[in-house]
């Protein structure tokens, strides 16, 4: 759902400070993530080439429908973000499972974007992208209700800190290629999208951690 286009206004990770400060920003910044895991922003007045997107089986986030620009005769799908909407949930459901907040924003992040009714290829839903095994070992009953979500995610996430001694990369690997792999090689595993996935989970937390 991400694309990378040099048509659009990067700006590098130092900068995403501005999104902690932007209390009003809802709809007015969308984002895509590279094939390098950078996250890139634009404001949606910058390009006259933007119009909504109107794809029958996309929904729109919080309200609100995704943009689209053509490049190379193919879509890019732009989506809006709004960092601060699940905060609290966030900082509750952290402080229940001993977690830091700025990491489990980071995988929320990576994971979704933000988006409660994202569904990846692989079928995982919602904000923490639960597949339907974990979510019911989880107790998760409706993986698109946030807090269900962030609450299913959160604990998942501590049980794979408990079993990696509170390594940060390694419980992050965890939760995206499954823990028995992690254990199996006792290091990230050399697959390309888990190895971005802990890059990008571990700048976003950097970044959550610096803006308070």
């Amino acid at each position: 759902m991400f694309a990378r286009t040099g048509r659009l206004m990067r700006i590098c990770l130092s900068a995403l400070a501005l999104l902690g400060a932007a209390g009003d920003a809802r709809a007015e910044l969308y984002s895509w993530v590279d094939e390098d895991g950078v996250i890139h922003l634009t404001n949606a007045a910058a390009g006259a080439g933007f119009r909504p997107y109107r794809g029958d089986d996309v929904e729109g986030f919080g309200g609100e429908l995704p943009l689209v620009i053509e490049e190379r005769g193919s879509e890019r799908v732009l989506y809006p973000v709004d960092v601060k909407r699940f905060d609290e949930i966030l900082k509750e459901a952290a402080e229940h499972y001993r977690l830091p907040f700025a990491f489990l924003k980071a995988i929320a992040k990576v994971e979704s974007n933000f988006n409660p009714k994202a569904v990846s290829h692989a079928d995982a839903k919602g904000l923490m992208q639960l597949i339907d095994s974990t979510a019911r070992s989880m107790n998760v009953t409706d993986p698109f209700d946030p807090r269900q979500s962030i609450f299913g995610g959160a604990r998942y996430l501590r049980m794979l800190a408990n079993d990696f001694d509170g390594n940060m990369a390694l419980t992050a690997a965890a939760y995206n290629a499954g823990p028995e792999r992690v254990k199996r090689e006792g290091k990230i595993p050399n697959i390309r999208e888990t190895q971005r996935y802990v890059r990008r989970v571990l700048e976003m937390y950097r970044h959550y951690r610096r803006a308070g």
